[in-house]
């Protein structure tokens, strides 16, 4: 019985929300320790203290296909040990890691620049739903306030204070990832980045936080390493095998031979496939849904993992 009322509360909560003022047990520790820190979270879903065990990802909205697909690997490979994946819910880089720590049953939480009751984007509103229920979405902006331009920066600040390293995997030279990465390092955080092509712009941000010093992270090891030893071994063993295959169809479905790295756009698919509009759709919804192929804008799709 008592298991149930908590089901059905946790429910409520991820739909309706509620405030957790800064002197209340279920404010984060990480979060408290900051002075000038919010006096008063409003949480959808529910906060816990293992998720102190926490790491950013961060990152451009215009992610490319390299950056999204990193972004949600590492998110999932830090989920299945424990680590709860905190981000900002932002289209690109954000949302890919709050879709890789879900995929795999991890914890996340999306701090919002607008109220608890108000998504932004909007497209995110599933998403947002989901991250409700199995983690949690937290604003310091009263209910019903609209994702101002001003309310970001300090969005930026309470994601690196929640957390115990801010990786960067994508961003341009000027971008509100940088900022976040630049609030972490003060408050002692730890900023590492994801390399990326020095051609590619939405690269040059992350290329440049690493030129001036930030730790490189080339996978989930990189992460773990650079935190202080008690919270390392805090890191529990992956529940599952390796995050980017686990839970997928198997390979032998034909559209996926269609499907490289680069976009291929839902005509092309159907010309050379030689199936009609309506089972080529239905296919790629249902490859989509299992984690196998990513649609991008202009109904283009790209091919996640291997097989």
């Amino acid at each position: 019985m008592p298991e149930r009322i908590e089901n059905e509360t946790t429910r409520e909560d991820a739909k309706n929300g509620r405030s957790v003022d800064r002197a209340d047990a279920e404010y984060p520790v990480g979060l408290r320790e900051v002075p000038d820190a919010p006096e008063t979270l409003h949480v959808r879903g529910r906060l816990r203290d293992d998720d102190a065990l926490a790491v950013a990802i961060v990152g451009a909205r215009r992610a490319t296909f390299y950056g999204l697909d990193v972004a949600e690997r590492l998110a999932a490979d830090l989920a299945a040990r424990g680590v709860t994946v905190v981000s900002g819910l932002a289209r690109g880089i954000d949302a890919a890691a709050h879709r890789g720590a879900l995929r795999v049953g991890g914890r996340t939480i999306a701090v919002l620049g607008s109220g608890a009751d108000v998504i932004y984007p909007p497209e995110h509103r599933t998403l947002a739903a989901e991250i409700a229920e199995h983690g949690a979405l937290i604003s310091q902006f009263a209910p019903g306030t609209p994702p101002l331009p001003q309310n970001f920066p300090a969005r930026n600040r309470v994601i690196a204070a929640l957390s115990l390293a801010v990786v960067v995997v994508e961003a341009a030279e000027r971008s509100g990832s940088l900022i976040t990465a630049r609030v972490a390092a003060e408050l002692g955080r730890e900023v590492l980045a994801v390399p990326g092509r020095i051609t590619t712009p939405e690269s040059r941000g992350a290329n440049r936080l690493i030129q001036d010093g930030a730790g490189v992270a080339m996978g989930w090891e990189d992460v773990i390493a650079v935190l202080p030893e008690r919270w390392k071994r805090r890191v529990a063993p992956a529940a599952r095998g390796p995050a980017a295959d686990d839970g997928r169809p198997a390979a032998a479905h034909p559209l996926l031979a269609l499907l490289g790295e680069e976009p291929v756009d839902i005509d092309l698919v159907i010309e050379r496939s030689g199936l009609g509009a309506g089972p080529v759709s239905a296919a790629l919804l249902e490859l989509e849904l299992a984690g196998r192929v990513r649609q991008i804008e202009g109904k283009r799709f790209v091919r996640v993992g291997r097989g």
